[in-house]
């Protein structure tokens, strides 16, 4: 029998949540028709189920049935939209049974999305793509930003750790947040966030696909986007799933292919370290820095490089 996660964690929510003692799960549940229930509008959490996992968790409810309540919220007009649950939801559906258990909570926008956020964290089978995109977006909702400004505090504060400068006070502020969330989740600290995974975000939009249909380790996935040709990338992303090849296989694989695709790339590359290069070279031999707004123009273009550069 196939049994999910425990849903919710009330340690961590409590961390995210305005008014977690309002946010109770474990009331006693009502049946409704399945029909009744609608998927948000809003994007879900969970966008890839596996088909093995679900091939079980489907023949666990057709001999057990939906043995723990989906969790909903009512949308005024006899129908209810799912918070979390969507994989005995779905299982409901193939199954083709007419009624399900629900736990329902009048959640405003802003709870739904995070405990649909936080259940989705609670996940035996998170890939990394999930887990991080999850973990940005509570970030986001804990600093009450956008997810690039989540992504921008964490670049800012790396940028002045490395040049040994102290954050501006808004900065340290928010960045004391996000620490403060990382911890509550207890996955990944600030560093291995930055590092290891918010660099996934940026990869090629089918080595993405490949990582959230959890058909390659993130650890290959980072390796065959180091190739630029995309056809001799996209060619590799697909031997690598088709025959299930190792990190060392891959390697060995990219090494074969890397001196053509190093000699496309090499042109744009130099010509872009050429001209810093230069520039470097015209701000050591410049002594016009009594020009304030210059300085200010030029630390400002400077700090969004090196933002830049550290999502690369």
């Amino acid at each position: 029998m196939v049994k999910e996660r425990k849903s919710l964690s009330d340690a961590v929510m409590r961390r995210f949540m305005t008014d977690p003692d309002s946010i109770q799960v474990d009331q006693p549940s009502a049946t409704i028709a399945l029909t009744a229930i609608k998927l948000p509008v809003r994007r879900q959490p969970r966008r890839y189920f596996d088909p093995e996992k679900m091939s079980q968790l489907v023949a666990s409810v057709k001999e057990h049935g939906i043995l723990e309540p989906v969790l909903v919220r009512p949308l005024g007009d006899g129908n209810y939209e799912l918070i979390a649950g969507e994989r005995r939801f779905r299982a409901a559906q193939q199954v083709g049974l007419s009624q399900i258990p629900i736990v329902s909570r009048d959640f405003s926008d802003h709870e739904a999305l995070q405990v649909a956020l936080m259940e989705n964290l609670q996940r035996d089978d998170l890939n990394p793509i999930e887990e991080t995109e999850a973990i940005l977006e509570l970030l986001a909702i804990a600093l009450d930003t956008t997810l690039e400004e989540v992504k921008s505090v964490i670049y800012q504060s790396a940028n002045a750790k490395n040049r040994g400068q102290e954050l501006k006070e808004n900065v340290s502020l928010q960045l004391e947040k996000v620490e403060s969330c990382l911890s509550a989740l207890g996955r990944l600290n600030l560093e291995s966030f930055r590092t290891s995974r918010l660099p996934l975000l940026n990869l090629p939009s089918n080595i993405l696909e490949a990582l959230r249909e959890g058909k390659l380790e993130y650890t290959k996935a980072r390796a065959i986007a180091r190739i630029k040709d995309e056809q001799h990338q996209d060619e590799l992303l697909q031997q690598a799933i088709a025959q299930n090849l190792s990190l060392n296989e891959i390697k060995v694989r990219i090494k074969a292919v890397k001196p053509d695709t190093d000699q496309l790339e090499a042109t744009p590359e130099q010509a872009w370290i050429s001209r810093m290069s230069e520039i470097t070279k015209r701000l050591k031999k410049s002594k016009d820095w009594g020009d304030r707004k210059k300085r200010e123009r030029i630390t400002k273009l400077l700090d969004e490089l090196e933002s830049l550069t550290g999502e690369m």
